[in-house]
This record gives C-alpha cells, structure tokens and sequence, in this order.
C-alpha cells in the first residue's frame, strides 16, 4: 500500500496547491515600512512576498522585522516607519519553489517557513505555497473516506 501512497504523492505538483499571486498580499521593494506594517496588519499575515517594480519576487518581510527596527532603547521610534524602504530590511535568503516541483520538494521546503512562494523560470511571482494547503492535500488524498 505504501507503493500506492507514493506513487500518489508524487503526482501532486506545486500549481495544484498553489494560492495564484491575484490573491496574496504583497508589497514592493520601494515601499516604506509604514505600507508594509499596514498590508500585513489588514491581511493578518505575519509575513509576506516582495516584489520588484516588474513582479519578480526579491524577498519576504515580515512584522517581527519591522517593529525591530523601530525599538529604541526606550520607546518605539514610529517616525522610522516612514522613512526606511522594505528593501532595507526585507529577507532575501528565501527557498522558492517552480509550479512543477512534486509534492515531496515541496514538502522539505515549506517544513521551516509558514509559505513558500512559486516563481517562474525568470523569477516573476506566481503564487504561494502555504503549509495549510499542504496538510490539505494530505488530508483529501489519504484521509477522506477514514
């Protein structure tokens, strides 16, 4: 039966669990920190994608990132928000996957980060990874009828 499961698990690719770039927040590299604390807070994400001017995905940018940098040694300095850049402080050593990539890739990269996201061959944004959407497809291919 194990045989079966993996030969399952292998058929699955990346674009069949995908959430499509339309409907993932992100922000771009020239944005100020105060955009970015804004789209995560109204999206309720802890992180999400950025992009440059063309669409490429550059890096990742989360709130943890931001609201370090504006401690102080004894009061938040809100007034950095406006004035630094997402590029500034962004994380750009980020695994992507490619919609082709089988389950089992997929699965060994999303284990340390909440989402991966998916590009193209020329690095342009296609979409998001989620681990959520991972248990998923366990769920509904091995899970449904027990």
């Amino acid at each position: 039966m194990e045989v079966i499961q993996d030969r399952t698990l292998n058929d699955i690719v990346v674009e069949d669990m995908m959430i499509p770039s339309e409907k993932v927040a992100h922000v771009q590299l020239n944005n100020p920190l105060e955009h970015a604390l804004l789209v995560l807070v109204k999206s309720g994400y802890s992180a999400v994608p950025v992009l440059d001017t063309s669409f490429k995905f550059v890096g990742i940018i989360g709130k943890t990132v931001i609201l370090n940098q504006t401690l102080g040694m004894e009061q938040f300095e809100v007034d950095k928000l406006s004035t630094m850049r997402v590029s500034e402080v962004m994380h750009t050593d980020i695994p992507t996957l490619s919609a082709g990539e089988h389950f089992i890739s997929a699965l060994k990269k999303v284990i340390n980060h909440p989402f991966v996201c998916v590009t193209d061959e020329e690095d342009y944004f296609i979409g998001i990874l989620t681990r959520r959407a991972i248990l998923k497809a366990v769920q509904r291919n091995y899970f449904q009828d027990k």
